[in-house]
């Protein structure tokens, strides 16, 4: 961020017209390298600072992981690659009967079979033997059934601060009459922020929450409609997770969805790509936060799977947010910082992350689609470039929605 600020001031310099940098009577004129090395010392504290920063980023994210886990031993477990998933629990999808059968005969229990309405998957469920950790018993499940997807349920993080200082109401926009139905997924929204449907896919969804109010309220506040919520956190600890995200998924794919927004951050994970790929082969738009771990944190999902529209933050002054986390791919920004929106309470809030930013993309594109535009050609014409010219890692195509401000 602050070296987009410096190596403008430093190019001036270089820049600069002959005559400002010859001496005149009377006036003392640094030398070029005089001018140079207080600036290039700068660059080199900051970027070392920026470094120091995205270490941490990165250490506090394994530090909360830990301490989630240690703290709901009892629901949350660490699976083959030490993410956190729920505890004794596997999924697999395309196993055949017999192979099944195998897995029970060394312990792994069925938990039941279902299929993912409106998006043509079958997923079963197995309890993990009493003897075996999450990570052995996925192991041991991948080699014995080596046709099939085996995954760990892992848990997904909310992207972004909906806790801030509460601010006096603001008015929202009318809905403008243009938009395909749009579908989030995230934790329900309060009272205060009316959406078309609320489904809950998590113990006690659902269940109004800061985050998905302040989600649903930036789409109220584009004036996009109508919206469905998917609730996969409700009052559960292990929400978040792969499945609770693929049946939500389906859910609104079934209702009608075209465009569905994800403003959580998890690891790879085989089910909940399967399920963003089926919900792609119907035409459906997914949009995805890049978190907010920072740049030495693993690429995020589900915005890394092929196809989605991956989305980081800047701020008012059109900064790139530090804290932006990455993707295997970045299509676009949007202002995930200086804007408001609701908490669960119906109170105008600061909020702060490539959550906040999401929406407003996932917005832009249903608008597009509801005016019978290609909406890759709208964003593209709109998105404004920042950063090195054309598409980098830091803006992605460039900023789009940038006045928006929520509500």
């Amino acid at each position: 961020m602050h070296r987009i600020i410096l190596i403008p001031a430093l190019l001036a310099v270089l820049a600069a017209p002959l005559a400002a940098q010859v001496a005149l009577p009377g006036v003392s004129v640094p030398r070029v390298g005089e001018v140079l090395e207080p600036v290039t010392d700068t660059l080199d504290r900051t970027l070392a600072e920026t470094q120091r920063l995205a270490d941490r980023l990165a250490r506090d994210r394994l530090r909360d992981i830990e301490r989630l886990v240690r703290r709901n031993r009892d629901i949350i477990e660490r699976d083959a690659r030490g993410e956190a998933a729920r505890r004794g629990e596997l999924l697999v999808m395309d196993a055949a009967a017999g192979d099944l059968a195998k897995a029970s005969g060394l312990g792994f229990v069925a938990l039941g079979s279902e299929s993912i309405d409106g998006l043509g998957l079958s997923v079963t469920r197995l309890k993990t033997p009493d003897d075996l950790t999450l990570a052995q018993a996925e192991e041991l499940l991948a080699t014995l059934l080596p046709g099939a997807v085996v995954s760990a349920d892992n848990l997904h993080f909310q992207s972004g601060n909906a806790a801030g200082v509460v601010l006096p109401l603001a008015s929202a926009g009318p809905a403008n009459g243009t938009s395909v139905p749009v579908g989030m997924i995230d934790g329900a929204p309060g009272p205060s922020v009316p959406v078309a449907a609320m489904r809950g896919f998590a113990k006690g969804a659902p269940t109004p929450s800061h985050h998905g109010s302040a989600i649903a309220s930036l789409l109220a506040s584009a004036g996009v409609g109508p919206v469905r919520v998917a609730d996969v956190y409700g009052t559960d600890k292990a929400g978040g997770n792969a499945l609770a995200i693929a049946r939500g998924l389906g859910w609104l794919v079934a209702e009608g969805s075209r465009v569905v927004t994800i403003s959580l951050v998890g690891p790879e994970n085989p089910v909940l790509a399967h399920a963003i790929a089926a919900a792609q082969r119907k035409g459906v738009i997914v949009v995805a936060a890049v978190g907010n771990d920072g740049p030495a944190a693993p690429p995020a999902y589900p915005a890394s799977y092929a196809n989605v529209v991956a989305v980081t933050a800047v701020d008012g002054k059109r900064r790139a947010l530090i804290e932006a986390g990455r993707a295997l791919h970045l299509d676009y920004a949007a202002p995930g910082a200086d804007i408001t929106g609701r908490n669960a309470k119906g109170k105008r809030i600061r909020l702060r992350g490539t959550s906040f930013a999401t929406p407003l993309v996932a917005a832009r594109v249903a608008q597009a689609m509801g005016a019978g535009r290609t909406w890759r050609t709208t964003l593209d014409g709109e998105a404004v470039d920042l950063g090195k010219k054309g598409a980098d890692p830091v803006y992605g195509r460039g900023l789009v929605c940038g006045t928006c401000t929520g509500r």
